[in-house]
């Protein structure tokens, strides 16, 4: 009953406004983009936010690259079945 109600409480404490906070150079750029065309906007805006998700995933390889390798290699050799 009580983690009932402390899970409600935190669904009414969070509101849009805490949880949806945006990027603060996406924002920028949305509002300064009235001016641009379009497609190119919308481009532009698209490929600063790939550019902003690559790197955690390029550092996470960087970090795991033994594990990485470890994993490929025993995925794609060839599996022995006892007989």
């Amino acid at each position: 009953m009580k983690r009932i109600f402390t899970f409600l409480l935190l669904i009414i404490l969070a509101n849009s406004k805490t949880i949806a906070q945006g990027c603060s150079q996406c924002k920028l750029m949305a509002e300064q983009g009235i001016g641009i065309e379009d497609s190119t906007f919308a481009s532009n805006l698209n490929f600063g936010i790939l550019y902003l998700m690559a790197f955690p995933y390029l550092i996470l390889l960087f970090l795991f690259r033994k594990q990485l390798v470890h994993f490929f290699k025993s995925f794609l050799s060839p599996s022995k079945s006892p007989q």
